[in-house]
């Protein structure tokens, strides 16, 4: 369907890759994979037509609509949400602009046997036949339809775009490809801000109405359920695998070790070979064997083991001081912002050394209650915190809140406070910040960087209940499953909000579950949690049938 031949990417000299030939087939679900700074999202981007590559091209049909999502939108501002979501069929509203124009001209010209006449009644009927070919003409529903299931409600139509969030604003997006019907859908991290219930309606719309999809996501769940095949980009060429991200793993293992034994025995051969020429050389009557074993090593191609990232997070939590045995109580808690009731009567305790998760649709008021836990907005209720109860806090957008004019060495020198000074490089050398980067500006960073120095100045101080809002947003699976292994292993109590599933497999042992103005406790892990809903929701569609 759409073909990658010859492509190649170079910035000031260095080859990021070269030689990328590939196929995407309808019906494929790509997930492309690859450490940080491999070209994953510039293969994305040029495969969008928004970045052109050093050589090399792109061959798709004529009528072939790709659709793009990046990580960083801008959505206009000033369009309602029913408005801006519609824009998706703008090339269809001008194509009934412009047969409304042809269809006049052929009720006031009087010209019938020319060729003018007979060619605008052939542009008429091509434009006819495709404008109506996917019943694009009324595309209300379409339009609601997709906006209804990406979480928006109906009193949401004729807000405008600017009153939504960041994480909104993406549904927009998201709506107006999905929309668009494309022959291939790019998506760029399309899972960080959405809700565990909205993720789920993307994976089913994917794999049950998308013609091809090239995804990059850390959301390990999400890309093995829509994915057959993935394509790793390493070392400035790629692997194409028909199987999902689990499969790729263990076949990349096995590739891997196949490459380190070549490698091996080749050098055991090099080695061998230059011990010969060593020896003979200068003796006459081996001058020919040691002539052609010389020529022979000047021309061998020397087999290469494909890079692993060794650097190595070590992430560990300071020993929690004791709290009392209920770190947070809520009796009637609730909230409203004037007219409108975000939940009430939110009664439970969580007791020390738990872990638990906060889940829901976004709006329904996670962050607003662990925002009344931390006494940072009035509510309705009592919200009681146990004896000696040591909060640490990290908000999604905790990232975005450091001074992008400091240093990395200055930002954590800053609130390092006693004998932890001392300590401040040995702390940044274990978060993968070598000493080439101590004097790097925040403001240079990446997303999954100030996530990692975020993450640092949490653990300057010892806590004992950790309060983390959607901490593993932009950080990569390697990241995340070394901050999930830490936070198994912290000893104090944890509130985690959260959609990643994966992440909150097994780590979490009740669930706190935020839905129609109310909180409800569910004594279970997440994964039981998610195969109980989904049956609910099916009996409500059963019911509903009948």
């Amino acid at each position: 369907m759409i073909s990658i031949d010859g492509l190649a990417v170079e910035f000031s000299g260095t080859t990021l890759f070269k030689d990328i030939n590939f196929v995407v087939n309808e019906n494929d679900r790509i997930a492309l994979m690859g450490k940080n700074g491999a070209g994953k999202s510039t293969l994305l981007k040029i495969l969008a037509g928004a970045q052109t590559p050093t050589s090399g091209k792109i061959s798709a049909p004529g009528d072939a609509i790709i659709a793009y999502l990046p990580q960083h939108l801008l959505t206009e501002n000033n369009r309602n949400l029913f408005d801006e979501a519609s824009q998706a069929f703008a090339d269809a509203l001008n194509m009934q602009k412009t047969l409304d124009e042809l269809n006049h001209q052929l009720t006031v010209r009087t010209d019938y046997e020319s060729d003018e006449y007979a060619k605008i009644i052939e542009q008429v009927s091509e434009l006819s036949e495709k404008l109506y070919s996917d019943g694009e003409a009324n595309f209300d529903a379409e339009v609601e339809k997709i906006l209804l299931g990406l979480g928006f409600e109906r009193s949401d139509f004729q807000r405008p775009t600017s009153d939504f969030s960041g994480g909104w604003r993406m549904r927009i997006e998201l709506a107006k490809i999905l929309l668009k019907k494309p022959d291939l859908i790019l998506l760029d991290e399309p899972t960080n801000h959405l809700d565990i219930e909205s993720v789920q309606w993307l994976e089913d719309f994917l794999i049950n109405n998308a013609k091809a999809v090239i995804v990059i996501s850390h959301d390990r769940t999400f890309v093995d359920n829509i994915t057959n095949r993935t394509i790793e980009v390493t070392m400035g060429r790629i692997y194409d695998y028909k199987v999902n991200y689990s499969q790729y793993l263990q076949l990349r293992g096995e590739r891997r070790e196949q490459q380190q034994k070549a490698f091996d025995e080749q050098q055991k051969m090099i080695a061998e070979t230059q011990q010969f020429i060593d020896r003979f050389k200068g003796t006459y009557s081996k001058t020919l064997q040691v002539q052609s074993r010389v020529k022979m090593l000047e021309k061998l191609q020397i087999l290469e083991v494909d890079e692993v990232d060794t650097s190595h997070l070590r992430l560990r939590f300071p020993p929690s001081p004791r709290s009392g045995n209920y770190p947070v109580i809520a009796d009637q808690v609730g909230k409203s912002f004037g007219d409108h009731l975000v939940f009430s009567d939110a009664t439970f305790s969580i007791s020390r050394g738990e872990k638990v998760a906060f889940v829901g649709k976004n709006g329904e008021g996670k962050t607003t209650l662990v925002k009344a836990i931390m006494g940072e907005l009035e509510y309705d209720g009592g919200l009681t915190l146990g004896h000696n109860s040591m909060i640490g806090y990290f908000s999604q957008n905790e990232a975005s809140l450091l001074d992008e004019k400091l240093t990395i060495f200055q930002t954590i020198d800053d609130v390092a406070k006693g004998d932890i000074r001392t300590k401040i490089k040995d702390i940044l050398g274990a978060f993968m910040f070598g000493g080439d980067d101590w004097d790097k500006k925040v403001g240079v960073l990446s997303g999954g960087e100030r996530m990692r120095l975020a993450m640092i100045k949490l653990l300057l101080e010892p806590v004992n209940l950790l309060i983390l809002d959607e901490p593993t947003n932009h950080l990569d699976m390697r990241t995340k499953d070394i901050l999930k292994q830490a936070l198994m292993e912290f000893d104090g109590t944890l509130i985690l909000v959260s959609h990643d599933r994966d992440f909150l497999d097994g780590l979490v042992n009740k669930i706190y579950e935020f839905g129609n103005k109310r909180v409800k406790e569910h004594d279970e892990g997440i994964r039981e949690f998610l195969e109980r809903k989904k049956m609910e929701h099916l009996r409500e569609l059963e019911v509903k049938a009948k």
